[in-house]
């Protein structure tokens, strides 16, 4: 534990995904019951308003029509969708918070968010000052998240002569259309509303002097929350409930993650992620890391430059602690495949298991008979994991829509995975895993498989480093850190500044 975090656990959730409360697919009780699988914390969003939406333009009337339809239908189930969403709010447990889209062309998307749900509704303003006016009168404390904030600005990208950080401590830098950080970074923008713009990206408003953290989220549109690879969050919180949430995203003591839950720790002299440290020379700098595979690399930068590369080389998997992905899915079958999965560790332990499901795309129509809430997991004994899904064909040998799970485990040269695959028996030593992943068909050629990927060994699943730093004149005091994994999973944190305040607001 780095000094400054204790007392603090890193929780993960996601802010931003959908249902058809406005317009998307799955019941909202589908969302919450997928959304407390394998997430600490989630805001199912219904969409709300678009106030300058392009009805001028005669080639959109059907997206025109289709969202006028969705707010519609949001606002006549808003009050039901409260009393859900507070009825499923478990302090201690599962932390849910209400929310509305507020699209716009001219200063981009923002999702709002309520701490109180009785002080909850639905504003229709007509820019974002009215947005903003409205929101201060109410009764409640209320945030203003951008999201999607690449791209061009005037087609839905970010504004950011117009932020505020009062009301946006953190914004959303990563969900399925892509990454934010950069022009020239990770997951690129592939959605038809267009490619990355250079001026909507985090690193120019860095640049500019504006003071926010990051989180990710799934925007997903299909009740599942957390949906595997399309961005998640994680926010340092004293408590889980909504105030120690709450307190966390004021304090940008958050970072954004597109799949697997990676902890990640940040400190400059006496300031965790997200805070500001007084002037000094000279900074220590320190960063932790446990990952969720093995780590690649974790990259510190400052003044928007990266300025120390931690590489983490490949280690043997083959005793002590060690990480397992078990995935399942593949073929090329027109229908979904059922699965049933038991896993048994046999002569080692079982420490944990996380959730990595993903559910039908957010922008595809799911096949015929298919379920918006198919996964179940459970843990019948101390030394089994059983999980139920469904999986469909990859939509491209590049778009990955397998199921499964992460098993952490105490292993030695004997210990062995035994598995029940719809009702087929395996067994998988772990030495074998050490070398490399096994896999397995139900039957023959592009018959659908199941994965048991490499065991990654603590050595390589986390990393820890700290170095001294004295940096002369810069533009951006700031520093923060990326993390990229073997399996092309990354994190980002908020950053951590030095020195008096810049401008947060534009």
């Amino acid at each position: 534990m780095i000094a400054g975090y204790e007392g603090l656990t890193p929780r993960f959730g996601d802010l931003h995904n959908h249902c058809d409360l406005s317009y998307g697919r799955g019941t909202p009780q589908q969302a919450l019951a997928n959304a407390r699988l394998q997430l600490d914390f989630v805001s199912v969003t219904v969409h709300g308003a678009w106030p300058d939406v392009p009805a001028d333009d005669p080639d959109l009337g059907y997206l025109v029509d289709y969202h006028r339809q969705g707010f519609e239908h949001a606002r006549a189930g808003w009050d039901g969708y409260v009393a859900l969403t507070e009825a499923a709010n478990e302090p201690g447990r599962f932390v849910t918070l209400p929310s509305f889209e507020w699209h716009s062309m001219a200063y981009g998307d923002h999702c709002v968010y309520f701490r109180d749900p009785a002080a909850s509704r639905i504003i229709d303003a007509p820019d974002l000052p009215a947005l903003r006016a409205a929101v201060r009168e109410l009764p409640g404390e209320v945030l203003l998240i951008p999201h999607h904030v690449g791209y061009r600005h005037g087609y839905r990208g970010i504004d950011w002569g117009a932020f505020d950080a009062e009301l946006s401590p953190v914004v959303e830098i990563v969900s399925f259309h892509g990454a934010a950080e950069s022009c020239d970074g990770p997951v690129p923008y592939l959605h038809a509303m267009g490619p990355r713009h250079e001026h909507g990206t985090a690193r120019y408003a860095w640049r500019q002097g504006l003071r926010f953290g990051v989180i990710g989220s799934t925007d997903h549109h299909n009740a599942v929350p957390g949906a595997y690879g399309f961005g998640r969050l994680a926010a340092w919180t004293p408590s889980l409930d909504r105030d120690g949430l709450w307190d966390a995203l004021t304090a940008r003591r958050t970072y954004a993650l597109t799949g697997d839950r990676i902890e990640l720790a940040l400190r400059v002299n006496d300031a965790v992620m997200g805070g500001e440290a007084p002037p000094a020379e000279e900074r220590r700098v320190e960063v932790a890391v446990r990952g969720g595979h093995g780590i690649e690399y974790v990259e510190l930068l400052h003044d928007e430059r990266v300025i120390h590369r931690h590489d983490v080389l490949p280690q043997p998997g083959g005793r002590g602690t060690v990480k397992v992905h078990v995935q399942v899915g593949w073929g090329e079958r027109e229908r979904a495949t059922p699965w049933d999965v038991e896993l048994r560790v046999r002569d080692g332990e079982l420490l944990g298991v996380e959730p990595r499901f993903r559910g039908p795309y957010p922008s595809a129509v799911p096949p015929a008979g298919s379920d918006h809430a198919p996964h179940a997991l459970e843990r019948p004994a101390p030394d089994r994991v059983r999980f139920t899904t469904a999986t469909w064909p990859n939509p491209l040998s590049a778009l990955p829509a397998m199921e499964g799970i992460a098993l952490e485990l105490r292993v030695d040269d004997a210990t062995a995975l035994e598995a029940v695959v719809n009702g087929q028996r395996l067994c998988v030593p772990l030495r074998d895993l050490a070398e490399g992943a096994r896999s397995h068909h139900l039957g023959g050629f592009v018959s659908p498989a199941i994965s048991f990927d490499r065991a990654v060994s603590e050595a390589e699943f986390a990393a820890r480093f700290d170095l001294v730093h004295r940096p002369g004149p810069v533009a951006l005091d700031a520093y923060r850190v990326r993390v990229r994994q073997r399996n092309d999973q990354w994190a980002w944190s908020s950053p951590i500044w030095v020195g008096p305040d810049a401008p947060s607001r534009r």
